[in-house]
């Protein structure tokens, strides 16, 4: 049977936490991502920052999310993903990186992933020794290949020019 429709990508993320200053921590300032928007509803029980990775048709939004009472429904911190894959250009640098500004790694450490890929996880609970962690998300980081690293590559010089 033929499928109607193609997925591209990644289009969204939605993580949800008690405290989206906890999330903003690890996705904003320690991974970089801007912060494009801002969304609240009481109708939806949510307050959330809006942020992009990537631009063009490259660019995902990752919404970081919490609400607006934490007794009411729907609620969206207690709905955290399972995990989201994100393609690194230098796995063993973010490593290094991260883990000495405080971010907590999964037991393992970098090794080959069921695609062939490096991959290692971002603990989802922080610690006393790593306060910084997915905030209730595993966060799996994948080593891009060269011809994905040159994609973004190409497509980053393209849209500086």
């Amino acid at each position: 049977m033929q499928r109607p429709f193609k997925v591209l990508g990644i289009q969204q993320i939605a993580i949800g936490g008690p405290d989206k200053k906890r999330l903003q921590k690890l996705w904003v300032e320690m991974l970089g991502l801007e912060v494009t928007g801002t969304f609240q509803s009481e109708r939806e029980n949510v307050d959330e920052d809006i942020c992009a990775i990537g631009s063009g048709p490259f660019k995902v939004e990752v919404d970081l999310m919490q609400p607006m009472d934490p007794d009411k429904k729907p609620a969206v911190h207690t709905t955290p993903l399972n995990h989201v894959g994100l393609w690194i250009d230098d796995l063993p640098q973010a490593v290094q990186w991260l883990t000495a500004q405080g971010v907590r790694f999964a037991p393992g450490g970098i090794r080959k992933g069921a695609a062939g890929f490096n991959i290692c996880f971002l603990h989802p609970k922080a610690s006393e020794e790593f306060p910084i962690a997915g905030e209730g998300v595993l966060i799996e980081m994948v080593q891009a290949p060269p011809e994905v690293v040159s994609a973004f590559a190409r497509l980053s010089s393209s849209a500086s020019v």
